[in-house]
């Protein structure tokens, strides 16, 4: 079979711990120089379009938001020959026109994490990639297309705000949150943006609303078993929207300018840069580091 040019990798965070729609679909453990990423690889295709699913928490969602290998993961997709991302997960809403169920396609991202590793580099090989436009708009319209077509309400467009967890926010969180003109809460896209841009994968986000977070008066707070809930509806409808997204992209993938990103982004002179970072550099910045 003649495969398309793109390769799509799936991150699954809550509600989305599967893709049952693969061919050949086969599990491969990938190693990283950043670590163990958080399961192994199911591959496959679906027509002629190679996907690489991982589930972001582990299978059985063993992993916490704080405990995920963040550089693992993003470089494993990379290593497995991903071309661009589409990232699901559960959210929360800051917005009364956001209810439980609906589909929103972000485009920002309010990085309050203060755990986790956020880069590939460091001393010995510095690089600051542009995040103004977090997300791939091409990639972001074909996932919004997508789950309408798997019969979600879609709300295109939305600032993400990620907070640390795992414990959910207080009331005086949500609502400085919501002051900020954020629209939606969760805790797992940063620094999984910020990698995959720095890995060079155009990358989009689709958050499931489970719940209104804790900022509406009189509201009950939230509960796990109210947001599993949910998800268990949103699940189907996430399974369905990656078919529906495969079969939208064009017959060849054209190139994105986020496939260079990194030519506008090193930093370090050549004869300053640290072999041993540069070793552990080869996935996701060997295109560029070649050039320079």
């Amino acid at each position: 079979m003649t495969m398309s040019g793109w390769t799509l990798g799936v991150i699954g965070g809550s509600g989305l711990y599967a893709i049952d729609a693969l061919e050949d679909p086969q599990w491969i453990e990938v190693d990283t120089p950043w670590g163990q990423p958080s399961d192994a690889l199911l591959t496959g295709h679906i027509g002629d379009v190679r996907l690489v699913f991982l589930p972001r928490h582990g299978r059985g969602h063993r992993i916490a938001p704080s405990g995920i290998n963040f550089r693992a993961n993003i470089d494993a997709l990379k290593r497995a020959g991903c071309t661009d991302i589409l990232s699901v997960s559960a959210i929360g809403s800051l917005r009364e026109p956001l209810p439980p169920g609906r589909f929103v396609v972000i485009d920002q991202l309010i990085d309050r994490t203060f755990a986790r590793e956020k880069s590939f580099f460091g001393t010995g090989m510095v690089a600051h990639v542009s995040m103004a436009d977090p997300v791939c708009p091409r990639m972001a319209g074909f996932a919004a297309e997508a789950a309408r077509r798997a019969g979600a309400e879609v709300s295109e467009g939305g600032c993400y705000l990620a907070m640390e967890g795992p414990q959910f926010s207080s009331r005086a969180e949500s609502h400085v949150y919501r002051s900020w003109n954020c629209d939606v809460i969760g805790m797992t896209a940063m620094p999984e943006a910020k990698l995959a841009r720095e890995a060079e994968l155009p990358y989009a986000l689709v958050g499931m609303v489970t719940d209104y977070d804790c900022w509406r008066e009189g509201e009950a707070h939230v509960e796990v078993d109210q947001v599993m809930a949910v998800m268990a509806a949103n699940s189907a409808k996430a399974r369905r929207m990656v078919r529906e997204l495969v079969a939208l992209l064009p017959a060849e993938r054209t190139p994105s300018p986020i496939d260079t990103v990194l030519d506008q982004a090193l930093m370090t002179a050549p004869d300053a840069r640290d072999p041993a970072l540069l070793a552990k550099l080869d996935a996701v910045a060997g295109r560029a580091l070649a050039r320079r």
